[in-house]
């Protein structure tokens, strides 16, 4: 399994770095990185794509779903089959949104390595033929930031980014009043916490990996927002409040 994780995922995307920043003006392999997440970004687009549909089907949901928990509060199999029921009339599934993460992560880990291992004397032994080994990679970023170290500045833009993708996904919702609707009060409270722990918990992790790996997930996220907000004009999906990422209160 490894020697295919460095087949298929590590050693291209080492070699993909390494053309990019042979190629770039400068040779600035901040720029390189931000490329690369492009690249990665064009690659996982149809399943992007998909993913962004779905959750926004679930949250066009998100009523009937509270509806259905307040009436079968005390009737958990009932309320497991009309919740079925529900998402196979207006053919969601609840699951896809989560298959193109899960599909993701593999190229995350395979960035984190090449951004751990870095491009040196070791790492340039995986260059395939056919592609320049530099003389001497700079890990600068503009000329400002080491991207071989933790920067404090970009892990904290992973966070807000991540953040505010998080954010358009939510639309505004009224607390649920109904009798038995204890439950989807306090998930919608935890779902709201979520909102803030994740971009929290993405800077707190990014302050101590390299900051090429805190670029590399700055950038993919704000390609994510683009799209986000591409597809929701483009299909007339996107409300005012998704848009401008007014959050529930």
């Amino acid at each position: 399994m490894s020697n295919l994780f460095h087949a298929f995922l590590y050693a291209p995307i080492l070699n993909l770095l390494v053309f990019l920043y042979n190629i770039v003006p400068g040779h600035d392999l901040g720029v390189a990185i931000i490329l690369l997440t492009i690249i990665i970004k064009l690659v996982l687009l149809p399943l992007s794509k998909q993913s962004i549909k779905s959750q926004k089907s679930l949250q066009d949901l998100q009523p009937k779903i509270d509806a259905i928990k307040a009436q079968y509060a005390n009737n958990k199999e009932e309320m497991g089959r009309a919740m079925m029921n529900l998402y196979k009339e207006n053919k969601v599934n609840p699951f896809s949104s989560c298959l193109p993460l899960l599909i993701q992560l593999p190229f995350f880990f395979a960035v984190f390595r090449v951004f751990r291992n870095g491009i040196n004397e070791n790492t340039l032994g995986f260059v395939y033929p056919f592609i320049e080994k530099p003389q001497a990679v700079s890990n600068m970023f503009l000329g400002l930031v080491d991207l071989s170290k933790p920067s404090v500045v970009l892990a904290i833009l992973a966070g807000l980014a991540q953040f505010w993708q998080a954010k358009m996904m939510i639309t505004k919702k009224a607390e649920t009043k109904a009798e038995g609707a204890k439950d989807e009060n306090i998930m919608a409270a935890m779902n709201k916490q979520m909102l803030y722990f994740m971009p929290a918990l993405t800077i707190f992790i990014g302050v101590t990996l390299p900051g090429g790996l805190s670029l590399y997930w700055f950038t993919i996220t704000v390609l994510t927002i683009l799209h986000q907000v591409y597809i929701f004009r483009k299909d007339n999906i996107g409300k005012s409040d998704v848009i401008s990422g007014e959050v529930a209160k």
